[in-house]
């Protein structure tokens, strides 16, 4: 997504980054590129503003509830891999680690 218009950080930089700015997980100067992009791109400040909100939503719907470490552990190893560029075949993410099991529906 990009807005058209020239900017100091490309649209797309700030959106690939978003929740790492969103989660306060990036440095200082990086902080503030992006908040003066926020300040010049609309587009992306919607965009932020939704994903904040959406953030907000979750935490106060399931903010009490603890994160099974298992889980944590198996989403931040998805995460680690997508940032190094490497994919995760479909059917991993369908079916977690039991591979003969069908994935579990909400009923």
């Amino acid at each position: 997504m990009s807005c058209g218009e020239p900017h100091e950080t490309d649209c797309s930089e700030v959106l690939d980054h978003l929740y790492e700015f969103l989660d306060h997980e990036m440095p200082e100067g990086d902080c503030t590129k992006f908040e003066v992009h926020f300040e010049e791109c609309s587009p992306c400040l919607e965009k932020y503003g939704l994903e904040q909100a959406v953030k907000k939503l979750v935490k106060r719907c399931c903010g009490q509830d603890d994160v099974p470490t298992d889980l944590r552990s198996k989403v931040m190893g998805r995460i680690e891999l997508i940032r190094a560029g490497e994919t995760v075949p479909e059917q991993d993410v369908a079916l977690g680690d039991d591979a003969g099991r069908p994935a579990a529906t909400a009923e």
